[in-house]
Protein backbone atom coordinates (compact mmCIF):
# COMPACT_ATOMS: atom_id res chain seq x y z
CA UNK A 1 0.00 0.00 0.00
CA UNK A 2 1.45 3.38 -0.99
CA UNK A 3 1.93 6.00 1.67
CA UNK A 4 0.08 9.30 1.42
CA UNK A 5 2.27 12.01 0.01
CA UNK A 6 3.19 14.76 2.49
CA UNK A 7 1.46 18.00 1.42
CA UNK A 8 3.71 20.85 0.36
CA UNK A 9 1.77 23.22 2.59
CA UNK A 10 -1.28 23.73 4.77
CA UNK A 11 -4.25 26.08 4.78
CA UNK A 12 -5.96 26.97 8.05
CA UNK A 13 -9.20 28.96 8.11
CA UNK A 14 -9.90 30.97 11.24
CA UNK A 15 -13.54 32.01 11.67
CA UNK A 16 -14.06 34.62 14.37
CA UNK A 17 -17.70 34.50 15.55
CA UNK A 18 -18.72 37.31 17.87
CA UNK A 19 -21.53 39.71 18.67
CA UNK A 20 -21.81 42.04 21.65
CA UNK A 21 -24.36 41.26 24.34
CA UNK A 22 -27.72 42.32 22.87
CA UNK A 23 -30.29 40.16 24.68
CA UNK A 24 -32.71 42.29 26.72
CA UNK A 25 -31.22 45.42 25.11
CA UNK A 26 -33.41 46.28 22.12
CA UNK A 27 -34.52 44.31 19.09
CA UNK A 28 -34.67 46.32 15.86
CA UNK A 29 -32.96 48.02 14.11
CA UNK A 30 -30.19 47.46 16.66
CA UNK A 31 -30.14 44.73 19.25
CA UNK A 32 -31.41 41.15 19.28
CA UNK A 33 -32.08 41.06 15.53
CA UNK A 34 -28.30 41.18 15.01
CA UNK A 35 -28.04 37.86 16.83
CA UNK A 36 -30.98 36.29 14.99
CA UNK A 37 -29.58 37.40 11.60
CA UNK A 38 -26.17 35.94 12.40
CA UNK A 39 -27.68 32.64 13.54
CA UNK A 40 -29.84 32.29 10.41
CA UNK A 41 -27.32 33.56 7.87
CA UNK A 42 -23.96 32.46 9.33
CA UNK A 43 -23.94 29.99 12.25
CA UNK A 44 -26.53 27.53 10.94
CA UNK A 45 -25.16 27.66 7.36
CA UNK A 46 -21.61 26.95 8.62
CA UNK A 47 -22.97 23.99 10.56
CA UNK A 48 -24.69 22.77 7.39
CA UNK A 49 -21.38 23.07 5.55
CA UNK A 50 -19.75 20.87 8.22
CA UNK A 51 -22.60 18.35 7.88
CA UNK A 52 -22.43 18.22 4.09
CA UNK A 53 -18.65 17.84 4.14
CA UNK A 54 -18.92 15.11 6.77
CA UNK A 55 -21.21 13.18 4.43
CA UNK A 56 -18.38 13.26 1.87
CA UNK A 57 -15.77 12.21 4.41
CA UNK A 58 -14.22 15.70 4.44
CA UNK A 59 -13.46 17.91 7.44
CA UNK A 60 -13.36 21.72 7.23
CA UNK A 61 -10.55 21.76 9.82
CA UNK A 62 -11.24 25.42 10.60
CA UNK A 63 -10.33 27.16 13.83
CA UNK A 64 -13.70 28.50 14.96
CA UNK A 65 -13.86 31.12 17.65
CA UNK A 66 -17.20 31.33 19.44
CA UNK A 67 -16.66 34.29 21.72
CA UNK A 68 -17.69 33.72 25.36
CA UNK A 69 -20.37 36.40 25.28
CA UNK A 70 -21.75 34.89 22.05
CA UNK A 71 -21.91 31.47 23.73
CA UNK A 72 -23.82 33.01 26.64
CA UNK A 73 -26.37 34.40 24.21
CA UNK A 74 -26.77 31.29 22.04
CA UNK A 75 -27.46 29.27 25.20
CA UNK A 76 -29.98 31.76 26.61
CA UNK A 77 -33.70 30.81 26.61
CA UNK A 78 -34.56 34.25 25.26
CA UNK A 79 -32.47 33.62 22.14
CA UNK A 80 -34.03 30.20 21.55
CA UNK A 81 -37.55 31.62 21.76
CA UNK A 82 -36.76 34.84 19.92
CA UNK A 83 -34.97 33.12 17.06
CA UNK A 84 -37.98 30.94 16.29
CA UNK A 85 -40.22 34.03 16.25
CA UNK A 86 -37.74 35.86 14.02
CA UNK A 87 -37.60 33.03 11.47
CA UNK A 88 -41.40 32.77 11.37
CA UNK A 89 -41.56 36.51 10.68
CA UNK A 90 -39.10 36.11 7.79
CA UNK A 91 -41.15 33.23 6.35
CA UNK A 92 -44.35 35.27 6.63
CA UNK A 93 -42.67 38.26 4.96
CA UNK A 94 -41.49 36.06 2.07
CA UNK A 95 -45.03 34.75 1.55
CA UNK A 96 -46.43 38.29 1.50
CA UNK A 97 -43.71 39.39 -0.94
CA UNK A 98 -44.56 36.48 -3.23
CA UNK A 99 -48.23 37.47 -3.28
CA UNK A 100 -47.37 41.11 -3.90
CA UNK A 101 -44.96 40.30 -6.72
CA UNK A 102 -47.58 37.99 -8.20
CA UNK A 103 -50.13 40.80 -8.28
CA UNK A 104 -47.56 42.91 -10.12
CA UNK A 105 -46.83 40.08 -12.59
CA UNK A 106 -43.17 40.18 -11.48
CA UNK A 107 -42.68 36.44 -11.87
CA UNK A 108 -38.94 36.24 -11.20
CA UNK A 109 -39.11 38.27 -7.99
CA UNK A 110 -41.96 36.03 -6.85
CA UNK A 111 -39.66 33.04 -7.41
CA UNK A 112 -36.94 34.68 -5.31
CA UNK A 113 -39.54 35.23 -2.58
CA UNK A 114 -40.18 31.48 -2.72
CA UNK A 115 -36.42 31.00 -2.36
CA UNK A 116 -36.46 33.04 0.86
CA UNK A 117 -39.46 31.10 2.14
CA UNK A 118 -37.57 27.84 1.62
CA UNK A 119 -34.34 29.29 3.06
CA UNK A 120 -35.89 30.34 6.37
CA UNK A 121 -38.10 27.24 6.55
CA UNK A 122 -34.90 25.22 6.28
CA UNK A 123 -33.30 27.34 9.01
CA UNK A 124 -36.27 26.73 11.29
CA UNK A 125 -36.26 22.98 10.63
CA UNK A 126 -32.49 22.81 11.15
CA UNK A 127 -32.75 24.71 14.45
CA UNK A 128 -35.49 22.38 15.66
CA UNK A 129 -33.53 19.31 14.54
CA UNK A 130 -30.60 20.52 16.65
CA UNK A 131 -32.89 20.80 19.66
CA UNK A 132 -32.33 24.58 19.43
CA UNK A 133 -28.79 23.87 20.56
CA UNK A 134 -26.39 25.59 18.15
CA UNK A 135 -23.54 25.27 20.64
CA UNK A 136 -24.07 21.52 20.96
CA UNK A 137 -23.95 21.20 17.18
CA UNK A 138 -20.60 22.98 17.04
CA UNK A 139 -19.38 20.78 19.91
CA UNK A 140 -20.17 17.67 17.86
CA UNK A 141 -17.79 18.77 15.11
CA UNK A 142 -15.24 19.94 17.69
CA UNK A 143 -15.31 16.51 19.35
CA UNK A 144 -14.95 14.72 16.01
CA UNK A 145 -11.93 16.84 15.04
CA UNK A 146 -13.67 18.42 12.05
CA UNK A 147 -13.07 21.87 13.57
CA UNK A 148 -11.15 23.27 16.53
CA UNK A 149 -13.07 25.71 18.71
CA UNK A 150 -10.98 28.42 20.32
CA UNK A 151 -11.85 31.07 22.87
CA UNK A 152 -11.70 34.86 23.10
CA UNK A 153 -11.80 37.61 25.71
CA UNK A 154 -14.98 37.25 27.77
CA UNK A 155 -16.75 40.26 26.29
CA UNK A 156 -14.25 41.11 23.55
CA UNK A 157 -12.43 43.73 25.59
CA UNK A 158 -9.60 45.35 23.62
CA UNK A 159 -6.45 44.14 25.38
CA UNK A 160 -3.97 46.90 24.32
CA UNK A 161 -6.12 49.57 25.99
CA UNK A 162 -7.45 47.78 29.06
CA UNK A 163 -6.05 49.60 32.06
CA UNK A 164 -4.73 46.82 34.28
CA UNK A 165 -3.19 43.40 33.85
CA UNK A 166 -5.93 42.05 36.12
CA UNK A 167 -8.57 43.35 33.70
CA UNK A 168 -6.97 41.38 30.85
CA UNK A 169 -6.58 38.35 33.13
CA UNK A 170 -10.28 38.47 33.96
CA UNK A 171 -11.20 38.60 30.26
CA UNK A 172 -8.97 35.61 29.49
CA UNK A 173 -9.89 33.59 32.58
CA UNK A 174 -13.59 33.95 31.92
CA UNK A 175 -12.98 33.01 28.29
CA UNK A 176 -11.32 29.78 29.44
CA UNK A 177 -13.97 29.08 32.12
CA UNK A 178 -16.80 29.61 29.62
CA UNK A 179 -15.14 27.37 27.04
CA UNK A 180 -14.74 24.59 29.61
CA UNK A 181 -18.35 24.98 30.70
CA UNK A 182 -19.76 24.55 27.21
CA UNK A 183 -17.24 22.16 25.66
CA UNK A 184 -15.89 20.16 28.58
CA UNK A 185 -12.22 20.95 27.98
CA UNK A 186 -9.80 23.83 27.98
CA UNK A 187 -9.19 25.76 24.76
CA UNK A 188 -5.82 25.52 23.09
CA UNK A 189 -6.12 28.75 21.12
CA UNK A 190 -7.53 32.22 21.52
CA UNK A 191 -8.69 35.00 19.24
CA UNK A 192 -7.33 38.22 20.71
CA UNK A 193 -10.22 40.69 20.38
CA UNK A 194 -9.60 42.79 17.25
CA UNK A 195 -6.27 40.88 16.96
CA UNK A 196 -5.11 43.42 19.54
CA UNK A 197 -1.68 42.63 20.99
CA UNK A 198 0.50 44.56 23.47
CA UNK A 199 4.03 43.51 24.53
CA UNK A 200 5.47 43.83 28.02
CA UNK A 201 6.82 47.22 29.03
CA UNK A 202 6.13 50.59 30.54
CA UNK A 203 2.60 51.87 30.03
CA UNK A 204 0.44 54.74 31.16
CA UNK A 205 -3.20 55.63 30.76
CA UNK A 206 -3.79 57.27 27.36
CA UNK A 207 -6.49 59.54 28.85
CA UNK A 208 -6.35 61.54 32.10
CA UNK A 209 -7.09 59.43 35.18
CA UNK A 210 -6.64 60.89 38.67
CA UNK A 211 -3.74 59.62 40.75
CA UNK A 212 -2.17 57.43 38.09
CA UNK A 213 1.38 57.16 36.81
CA UNK A 214 3.52 55.09 34.49
CA UNK A 215 3.52 51.38 35.30
CA UNK A 216 5.15 48.18 34.15
CA UNK A 217 2.76 45.84 32.36
CA UNK A 218 3.21 42.21 31.35
CA UNK A 219 2.83 41.14 27.75
CA UNK A 220 -0.40 39.60 26.56
CA UNK A 221 1.43 36.31 25.90
CA UNK A 222 2.31 35.94 29.60
CA UNK A 223 -1.36 36.14 30.59
CA UNK A 224 -2.21 33.63 27.86
CA UNK A 225 0.51 31.27 29.13
CA UNK A 226 -0.83 31.52 32.68
CA UNK A 227 -4.11 30.18 31.30
CA UNK A 228 -2.44 27.40 29.27
CA UNK A 229 -3.31 29.01 25.95
CA UNK A 230 -1.00 27.70 23.22
CA UNK A 231 -1.58 30.01 20.25
CA UNK A 232 -3.16 33.23 19.00
CA UNK A 233 -3.35 35.26 15.78
CA UNK A 234 -1.94 38.60 14.67
CA UNK A 235 -2.40 40.81 11.66
CA UNK A 236 0.07 40.81 8.79
CA UNK A 237 1.85 44.06 9.56
CA UNK A 238 3.03 42.92 12.99
CA UNK A 239 5.24 40.39 11.18
CA UNK A 240 5.79 42.00 7.77
CA UNK A 241 6.22 45.72 8.32
CA UNK A 242 6.04 46.47 4.59
CA UNK A 243 2.43 45.19 4.43
CA UNK A 244 0.58 48.00 6.15
CA UNK A 245 -3.09 47.58 5.21
CA UNK A 246 -5.63 45.79 7.38
CA UNK A 247 -8.88 43.95 6.58
CA UNK A 248 -11.08 46.91 7.38
CA UNK A 249 -9.10 49.13 5.04
CA UNK A 250 -9.63 46.48 2.36
CA UNK A 251 -13.38 46.59 2.99
CA UNK A 252 -13.28 50.35 2.52
CA UNK A 253 -11.53 49.93 -0.84
CA UNK A 254 -8.36 51.67 0.35
CA UNK A 255 -5.80 49.17 -1.03
CA UNK A 256 -4.99 47.75 -4.47
CA UNK A 257 -5.95 44.25 -5.52
CA UNK A 258 -2.34 43.03 -5.54
CA UNK A 259 -0.86 42.32 -2.12
CA UNK A 260 2.71 41.11 -2.22
CA UNK A 261 5.03 40.28 0.66
CA UNK A 262 8.77 40.22 0.43
CA UNK A 263 10.81 37.04 0.45
CA UNK A 264 14.21 38.50 1.29
CA UNK A 265 14.84 36.86 4.63
CA UNK A 266 12.36 38.79 6.75
CA UNK A 267 10.17 36.96 9.23
CA UNK A 268 7.77 34.67 7.43
CA UNK A 269 4.00 34.90 7.46
CA UNK A 270 3.84 31.17 6.77
CA UNK A 271 5.27 29.66 9.92
CA UNK A 272 4.36 30.13 13.58
CA UNK A 273 6.70 31.82 16.05
CA UNK A 274 6.75 32.13 19.81
CA UNK A 275 5.96 35.66 20.93
CA UNK A 276 9.21 37.01 22.32
CA UNK A 277 8.98 38.03 25.92
CA UNK A 278 11.17 38.67 28.98
CA UNK A 279 9.66 35.43 30.35
CA UNK A 280 10.71 32.97 27.61
CA UNK A 281 11.08 30.10 30.01
CA UNK A 282 7.47 30.32 31.24
CA UNK A 283 5.53 31.99 28.43
CA UNK A 284 5.94 29.99 25.22
CA UNK A 285 2.85 30.97 23.26
CA UNK A 286 2.81 30.64 19.47
CA UNK A 287 1.17 32.98 17.02
CA UNK A 288 0.08 32.77 13.38
CA UNK A 289 -0.07 35.79 11.03
CA UNK A 290 -2.77 36.65 8.50
CA UNK A 291 -1.95 36.07 4.85
CA UNK A 292 -2.88 39.19 2.83
CA UNK A 293 -3.07 37.77 -0.71
CA UNK A 294 -5.81 35.25 0.01
CA UNK A 295 -7.43 37.53 2.57
CA UNK A 296 -8.15 40.27 0.10
CA UNK A 297 -10.22 37.83 -1.96
CA UNK A 298 -12.81 37.57 0.81
CA UNK A 299 -12.50 40.90 2.61
CA UNK A 300 -12.72 43.13 -0.43
CA UNK A 301 -16.17 43.98 -1.78
CA UNK A 302 -14.49 45.75 -4.69
CA UNK A 303 -11.61 43.48 -5.73
CA UNK A 304 -12.64 40.23 -4.04
CA UNK A 305 -15.30 37.58 -4.55
CA UNK A 306 -18.13 39.40 -2.69
CA UNK A 307 -18.03 42.07 -5.41
CA UNK A 308 -18.99 39.50 -8.07
CA UNK A 309 -21.88 40.86 -10.14
CA UNK A 310 -24.13 37.81 -9.62
CA UNK A 311 -23.82 37.54 -5.85
CA UNK A 312 -26.60 38.81 -3.58
CA UNK A 313 -26.34 42.50 -2.80
CA UNK A 314 -25.97 43.15 0.91
CA UNK A 315 -27.38 46.67 1.09
CA UNK A 316 -30.59 46.79 -0.93
CA UNK A 317 -33.62 45.38 0.92
CA UNK A 318 -37.35 45.30 0.36
CA UNK A 319 -39.38 46.55 3.29
CA UNK A 320 -41.16 45.81 5.53
CA UNK A 321 -39.87 42.23 5.42
CA UNK A 322 -36.22 43.09 4.77
CA UNK A 323 -35.60 40.40 2.15
CA UNK A 324 -33.06 41.02 -0.62
CA UNK A 325 -33.98 40.54 -4.28
CA UNK A 326 -31.09 42.14 -6.14
CA UNK A 327 -27.58 41.15 -7.11
CA UNK A 328 -24.40 43.18 -6.67
CA UNK A 329 -24.47 44.08 -10.39
CA UNK A 330 -21.41 46.29 -9.78
CA UNK A 331 -19.84 47.13 -6.39
CA UNK A 332 -20.02 50.89 -7.03
CA UNK A 333 -23.38 51.15 -8.75
CA UNK A 334 -26.29 53.04 -7.16
CA UNK A 335 -28.86 50.92 -5.33
CA UNK A 336 -31.53 51.96 -7.79
CA UNK A 337 -29.60 50.37 -10.66
CA UNK A 338 -29.21 46.95 -9.02
CA UNK A 339 -30.55 44.10 -11.15
CA UNK A 340 -32.47 40.97 -10.19
CA UNK A 341 -30.82 38.18 -8.20
CA UNK A 342 -30.69 34.63 -9.56
CA UNK A 343 -29.76 32.24 -6.70
CA UNK A 344 -28.68 29.33 -8.94
CA UNK A 345 -26.32 31.50 -10.97
CA UNK A 346 -24.78 32.93 -7.81
CA UNK A 347 -24.20 29.52 -6.25
CA UNK A 348 -22.54 28.32 -9.47
CA UNK A 349 -19.97 31.12 -9.13
CA UNK A 350 -18.86 29.82 -5.73
CA UNK A 351 -17.24 26.78 -7.34
CA UNK A 352 -15.25 28.97 -9.72
CA UNK A 353 -14.13 31.22 -6.88
CA UNK A 354 -13.21 28.25 -4.70
CA UNK A 355 -10.97 27.00 -7.52
CA UNK A 356 -9.42 30.45 -7.82
CA UNK A 357 -8.80 30.69 -4.07
CA UNK A 358 -7.17 27.26 -4.14
CA UNK A 359 -4.89 28.38 -6.97
CA UNK A 360 -3.91 31.58 -5.13
CA UNK A 361 -3.15 29.65 -1.93
CA UNK A 362 -1.00 27.15 -3.85
CA UNK A 363 0.87 30.00 -5.54
CA UNK A 364 1.51 31.77 -2.23
CA UNK A 365 2.79 28.69 -0.43
CA UNK A 366 4.89 27.43 -3.34
CA UNK A 367 6.89 30.65 -3.07
CA UNK A 368 7.73 29.79 0.53
CA UNK A 369 7.88 25.99 0.56
CA UNK A 370 11.44 25.95 -0.77
CA UNK A 371 12.79 28.20 2.00
CA UNK A 372 10.90 26.68 4.94
CA UNK A 373 12.28 23.70 6.84
CA UNK A 374 8.79 22.27 7.30
CA UNK A 375 5.64 22.57 5.16
CA UNK A 376 4.44 26.18 5.49
CA UNK A 377 1.01 27.12 6.78
CA UNK A 378 -1.23 29.83 5.37
CA UNK A 379 -3.46 31.37 8.03
CA UNK A 380 -6.74 32.77 6.66
CA UNK A 381 -8.59 34.60 9.46
CA UNK A 382 -11.97 36.20 8.84
CA UNK A 383 -14.97 37.42 10.76
CA UNK A 384 -17.30 34.42 10.55
CA UNK A 385 -20.20 36.76 9.85
CA UNK A 386 -18.60 37.64 6.51
CA UNK A 387 -19.83 34.22 5.40
CA UNK A 388 -23.56 34.19 4.85
CA UNK A 389 -24.42 37.53 6.41
CA UNK A 390 -22.27 39.95 4.44
CA UNK A 391 -21.40 37.58 1.59
CA UNK A 392 -24.52 35.43 1.36
CA UNK A 393 -22.93 32.71 -0.77
CA UNK A 394 -19.83 32.55 1.44
CA UNK A 395 -20.68 29.32 3.32
CA UNK A 396 -21.14 27.47 0.02
CA UNK A 397 -17.77 28.83 -1.12
CA UNK A 398 -16.15 27.54 2.09
CA UNK A 399 -17.54 24.08 1.36
CA UNK A 400 -16.18 24.12 -2.18
CA UNK A 401 -12.72 25.20 -1.01
CA UNK A 402 -12.65 22.19 1.32
CA UNK A 403 -13.72 19.97 -1.59
CA UNK A 404 -11.02 21.44 -3.84
CA UNK A 405 -8.26 20.75 -1.31
CA UNK A 406 -9.56 17.21 -0.83
CA UNK A 407 -8.94 16.28 -4.45
CA UNK A 408 -6.32 13.51 -4.80
CA UNK A 409 -2.89 14.97 -5.44
CA UNK A 410 -3.75 18.49 -4.31
CA UNK A 411 -0.54 19.99 -2.89
CA UNK A 412 -2.28 21.67 0.07
CA UNK A 413 -4.18 20.24 2.99
CA UNK A 414 -6.60 21.82 5.44
CA UNK A 415 -5.44 21.76 9.05
CA UNK A 416 -6.27 23.33 12.40
CA UNK A 417 -3.58 25.37 14.08
CA UNK A 418 -3.52 23.02 17.04
CA UNK A 419 -2.85 20.06 14.73
CA UNK A 420 -0.10 22.00 12.97
CA UNK A 421 1.63 22.81 16.26
CA UNK A 422 1.45 19.16 17.29
CA UNK A 423 3.53 18.31 14.23
CA UNK A 424 5.66 21.44 13.87
CA UNK A 425 6.49 23.46 16.95
CA UNK A 426 7.90 26.95 16.40
CA UNK A 427 11.68 27.08 16.13
CA UNK A 428 12.16 30.76 16.94
CA UNK A 429 10.96 33.68 19.01
CA UNK A 430 9.82 36.89 17.33
CA UNK A 431 9.23 40.20 19.09
CA UNK A 432 5.89 41.80 18.27
CA UNK A 433 5.01 45.46 18.47
CA UNK A 434 1.66 46.69 19.73
CA UNK A 435 -1.01 46.55 17.07
CA UNK A 436 -4.36 45.29 15.81
CA UNK A 437 -6.19 44.48 12.60
CA UNK A 438 -8.15 47.72 12.82
CA UNK A 439 -7.66 50.68 10.53
CA UNK A 440 -4.05 51.91 10.55
CA UNK A 441 -3.06 48.72 12.34
CA UNK A 442 -3.06 50.40 15.75
CA UNK A 443 -5.53 51.51 18.44
CA UNK A 444 -7.13 54.32 16.43
CA UNK A 445 -10.51 52.63 15.94
CA UNK A 446 -10.96 52.21 19.71
CA UNK A 447 -9.21 55.34 20.99
CA UNK A 448 -9.87 58.60 19.17
CA UNK A 449 -11.55 61.94 19.91
CA UNK A 450 -14.99 60.32 19.52
CA UNK A 451 -14.33 57.46 21.97
CA UNK A 452 -11.83 58.86 24.51
CA UNK A 453 -14.69 59.62 26.91
CA UNK A 454 -15.48 55.92 27.25
CA UNK A 455 -11.98 55.14 28.53
CA UNK A 456 -12.20 57.94 31.09
CA UNK A 457 -14.98 55.88 32.68
CA UNK A 458 -13.58 52.38 32.08
CA UNK A 459 -10.28 52.97 33.87
CA UNK A 460 -11.70 54.13 37.23
CA UNK A 461 -14.24 51.29 37.01
CA UNK A 462 -11.42 48.75 36.60
CA UNK A 463 -9.64 50.15 39.64
CA UNK A 464 -12.86 50.03 41.66
CA UNK A 465 -13.46 46.38 40.74
CA UNK A 466 -9.91 45.56 41.76
CA UNK A 467 -10.68 46.98 45.20
CA UNK A 468 -13.93 44.98 45.39
CA UNK A 469 -12.09 41.79 44.47
CA UNK A 470 -9.37 42.39 47.05
CA UNK A 471 -11.95 43.01 49.76
CA UNK A 472 -12.97 40.02 51.83
CA UNK A 473 -16.46 41.37 52.55
CA UNK A 474 -18.16 39.49 49.70
CA UNK A 475 -16.85 36.12 50.85
CA UNK A 476 -19.34 34.08 52.86
CA UNK A 477 -22.15 36.63 52.43
CA UNK A 478 -24.75 35.52 49.88
CA UNK A 479 -26.17 38.93 48.99
CA UNK A 480 -22.77 40.59 49.16
CA UNK A 481 -21.33 37.96 46.85
CA UNK A 482 -24.18 38.45 44.35
CA UNK A 483 -23.62 42.20 44.42
CA UNK A 484 -19.86 41.86 43.87
CA UNK A 485 -20.39 39.40 41.00
CA UNK A 486 -22.82 41.70 39.23
CA UNK A 487 -20.41 44.61 39.57
CA UNK A 488 -17.82 42.46 37.81
CA UNK A 489 -20.34 41.54 35.09
CA UNK A 490 -21.15 45.17 34.39
CA UNK A 491 -17.45 46.00 34.08
CA UNK A 492 -16.95 43.17 31.59
CA UNK A 493 -19.90 44.40 29.53
CA UNK A 494 -18.63 47.97 29.77
CA UNK A 495 -15.24 46.85 28.40
CA UNK A 496 -16.64 45.40 25.15
CA UNK A 497 -14.62 46.76 22.21
CA UNK A 498 -17.82 46.79 20.16
CA UNK A 499 -19.00 50.05 21.71
CA UNK A 500 -15.96 52.03 20.52
CA UNK A 501 -16.02 50.24 17.14
CA UNK A 502 -19.66 51.13 16.51
CA UNK A 503 -19.10 54.73 17.63
CA UNK A 504 -16.06 55.17 15.37
CA UNK A 505 -17.62 53.56 12.30
CA UNK A 506 -20.95 55.33 12.91
CA UNK A 507 -22.59 51.97 12.16
CA UNK A 508 -24.87 52.16 15.18
CA UNK A 509 -23.39 55.03 17.13
CA UNK A 510 -26.48 56.04 19.09
CA UNK A 511 -27.09 52.45 20.17
CA UNK A 512 -23.46 51.94 21.23
CA UNK A 513 -23.35 55.18 23.22
CA UNK A 514 -26.63 54.31 24.91
CA UNK A 515 -25.48 50.79 25.75
CA UNK A 516 -22.20 52.02 27.19
CA UNK A 517 -23.98 54.62 29.31
CA UNK A 518 -26.56 52.09 30.54
CA UNK A 519 -23.86 49.68 31.72
CA UNK A 520 -21.95 52.56 33.30
CA UNK A 521 -25.07 53.73 35.15
CA UNK A 522 -25.77 50.20 36.39
CA UNK A 523 -22.14 49.79 37.44
CA UNK A 524 -22.17 53.01 39.43
CA UNK A 525 -25.50 52.17 41.04
CA UNK A 526 -24.24 48.77 42.15
CA UNK A 527 -20.92 50.19 43.32
CA UNK A 528 -22.76 52.69 45.50
CA UNK A 529 -24.73 49.86 47.14
CA UNK A 530 -21.47 47.96 47.56
CA UNK A 531 -19.86 50.82 49.46
CA UNK A 532 -22.88 51.03 51.72
CA UNK A 533 -22.62 47.27 52.25
CA UNK A 534 -18.95 47.59 53.17
CA UNK A 535 -19.83 50.20 55.78
CA UNK A 536 -22.94 48.55 57.25
CA UNK A 537 -22.60 44.85 56.44
CA UNK A 538 -26.07 44.73 54.90
CA UNK A 539 -27.86 45.60 51.66
CA UNK A 540 -31.06 47.61 51.75
CA UNK A 541 -34.34 46.48 50.18
CA UNK A 542 -33.79 49.18 47.55
CA UNK A 543 -30.36 47.77 46.82
CA UNK A 544 -31.63 44.20 46.49
CA UNK A 545 -34.42 45.30 44.14
CA UNK A 546 -31.95 47.13 41.90
CA UNK A 547 -29.58 44.15 41.96
CA UNK A 548 -32.34 41.72 40.99
CA UNK A 549 -33.45 43.91 38.07
CA UNK A 550 -29.91 44.20 36.71
CA UNK A 551 -29.21 40.50 37.25
CA UNK A 552 -32.32 39.61 35.27
CA UNK A 553 -31.23 41.82 32.37
CA UNK A 554 -27.52 40.98 32.36
CA UNK A 555 -27.35 37.42 33.69
CA UNK A 556 -24.18 36.23 31.96
CA UNK A 557 -21.21 34.14 33.12
CA UNK A 558 -22.77 32.23 36.04
CA UNK A 559 -19.31 31.01 37.08
CA UNK A 560 -17.96 34.53 37.46
CA UNK A 561 -16.54 35.51 40.85
CA UNK A 562 -14.38 38.50 41.84
CA UNK A 563 -11.49 36.08 42.20
CA UNK A 564 -10.87 36.26 38.43
CA UNK A 565 -9.40 39.71 39.11
CA UNK A 566 -6.92 38.44 41.71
Amino acid sequence: MSQKKMPSGYLSFVLHSHLPYVLNHGTWPHGEDWLYEAAAETYLPILRVCEELEQQGIALKANVNLSPILLEQLAHPRFKEGFTEYVLQKIDAAKKDEIDFGHRSETHYAEVAQFWNKYYTRAREHFERLGKDIIGAFKKFYDSGAIEIITCGATHGYFPLLGTDSAIRAQVRMGVHTHKRFFGRKPRGIWLPECGYRPAGEWQYPVPVDGTHKMQRVGVEQILAENEIEFFFVDTHLVESNVSFTPYEVMAGDVPVAAEVNGDGHASLYRPYYADTPYRDRAKVAFFARDPRTGIQVWSGEHGYPGEAEYLDFHKKRWPGGHRYWQVTHPKIDLGAKTAYFPERALARTRIHAQHFSDVAVSVLQEHAAVEKVPPILSAPFDAELFGHWWFEGPEWLKHVAEELNHPGHPLKLITCGEYLDAHRPEAFLALAEGSWGKNGNNDVWLNPETAWTWKHIYPAELAVQQVAESSRWRGHEAGSRLAKQICRELLLLESSDWQFLITTIAARDYAEKRFQNHLDDFRKLLDFWRRFEASGSISAEGMKALEEIEKRDSVFPQLTPEVYL
